[in-house]
């Protein structure tokens, strides 16, 4: 028996995105969505936030990196979840990747030259761990003699420690060398425990009706 989907009630804008963001095996545009959905990118805008403030205490959450937003499984579950999928710990990142890592969080786009100013030893080895884990990206050339890249973090960083968007990094005062004060948030979990991250929600795997 097939069903007739055209005696079924329609679904609220709510239902659209969500639908959506849950089949969608990358982070998708809010234009895109709005595009899908045949609505106006501020009806979107304000169904996201809306979704948002659902989610909150839930085992999904939203993340956001510009225009582009992802629907996620919660850090705090990423132990069950790697438990559950029969996946490895994480390796934990150095001090010196944590610290590069913390530059390009609060003061991106920025290039390698600019990173190792700050830090005063060259970046090549971290930004390529960096890179490895996805953590960071290209994001631009810098206009200027022999346009050197610009670096900016990515969505896993935001799964990686956990964030909604970069928004919520912690506050940063600036040494006078440049250097950031404050580093990149620990990541969730248990303190004695490999970083975990939180993974995207993708259509039937670990996933319950």
């Amino acid at each position: 028996m097939t069903t007739d989907y055209s005696k079924a009630t329609s679904p609220t804008l709510a239902a659209i995105i969500e639908s959506l963001l849950f089949v969608a095996d990358a982070p998708v545009t809010v234009g895109h969505l709005a595009e899908a959905a045949e609505h106006d990118v501020a009806d979107v805008e304000a169904t996201l936030q809306s979704l948002a403030e659902n989610y909150v205490g839930r085992g999904v959450t939203l993340q956001r990196k510009g225009n582009q937003v992802q629907l996620v499984t919660i850090p705090q579950a990423a132990p069950y979840i790697e438990r559950f999928l029969g996946l490895s710990l994480s390796g934990k990142l150095s001090t010196p990747a944590l610290e590069a890592l913390s530059i390009i969080a609060y003061k991106q786009p920025v290039t390698r030259p600019q990173i190792d100013a700050i830090r005063g030893v060259s970046s090549d080895g971290v930004l390529r761990t960096l890179i490895s884990k996805g953590l960071i990206e290209e994001v631009g050339r810098l206009e200027t003699v022999g346009h050197p890249v610009l670096f900016g973090t990515t969505f896993e960083f935001l799964q990686y420690f956990g964030l909604n968007s970069l928004s919520e990094l912690p506050s940063l005062e600036i040494e006078e060398n440049g250097r950031p004060t404050e580093t990149v948030p620990e990541a969730e979990g248990n303190p004695d425990q490999s970083p975990e991250r939180s993974a995207p929600i993708e259509q039937g795997e670990g996933q319950h009706s």
